[in-house]
């Protein structure tokens, strides 16, 4: 098992995660690939010291940059939305 500080690798902050943060009590984290649903929530309750409901994950595809000297190729990676009890709250900033 990995280390809290290695599967959670850093929030995401957009307009639409923050958002989340707000209303549903939602947080978004980019985390290892190789990372399980109860690793994640091990993590984040261990890190965060919060009380977590529910995970959803999401494996986003990288895709392919085309610049002067050629393609790149991205790195896919993983997201976790993971959603708190109500009461509790992760400081971020």
């Amino acid at each position: 098992m990995l280390e809290p500080h290695y599967i959670l690798r850093k929030p995401l902050l957009t307009e639409k995660s923050t958002e989340r943060m707000e209303e549903a009590n939602v947080y978004a984290f980019e985390v290892d690939r190789r990372a399980t649903k109860d690793e994640i929530k091990a993590a984040v309750e261990q890190a965060y010291g919060v009380k977590v409901v529910k995970i959803n994950t999401q494996v986003r595809k990288g895709g392919s940059r085309r610049f002067r000297y050629g393609k790149v190729a991205e790195a896919s990676w993983k997201r976790a939305m993971v959603r708190i009890a109500d009461g509790d709250a992760i400081e971020l900033f």
